[in-house]
């Protein structure tokens, strides 16, 4: 009989706070069901992530409708960290991708300089875009 031996049983103590906000915050907004949850972030049990909507969620689950009771400054304070955190994690993909794209531009840019040299023609048209679409528009005329 075979052990696994990397498995470690983790507990909830083990999530951050932000963390389980992020999951719920997810969930509640459609983007993810609790299934979904477990498997994308690794999360063992499906339970786990139904309790932290429980705890944290809006949704007031022994009557089956959103939770009109106004969150605690605490809970608000946590939600909006972990909302701030999820941002600058965004923010800083963004960024790293359009700086990606600007070096992008750079390279085909110099490419293109170094083809129209070694062949001696012309890739890049100097006409603005308006000027050739009335040139197309002349000769279908004629």
């Amino acid at each position: 009989m075979e052990e696994n031996l990397n498995y470690v049983k983790r507990t909830q103590k083990d999530y951050s706070m932000s963390f389980k906000l992020q999951i719920v915050q997810e969930i509640e907004q459609g983007q993810l069901t609790a299934t979904e949850a477990t498997k994308k972030y690794g999360i063992q049990c499906r339970k786990t992530v139904v309790e932290w909507l429980r705890k944290f969620g809006n949704f007031d689950w022994e009557n089956q409708r959103p939770s009109n009771m106004p969150k605690s400054p605490e809970q608000k304070i946590m939600e909006l960290e972990a909302q701030v955190k999820l941002l600058e994690k965004q923010k800083a993909l963004l960024e790293r991708q359009a700086y990606v794209g600007d070096k992008k531009a750079i390279l085909f840019d110099m490419m293109i300089d170094l083809a129209e040299k070694e062949y001696h023609i012309d890739i890049r048209k100097n006409s603005p875009p308006e000027q050739s679409t009335i040139l197309e528009k002349k000769n279908k005329k004629q």
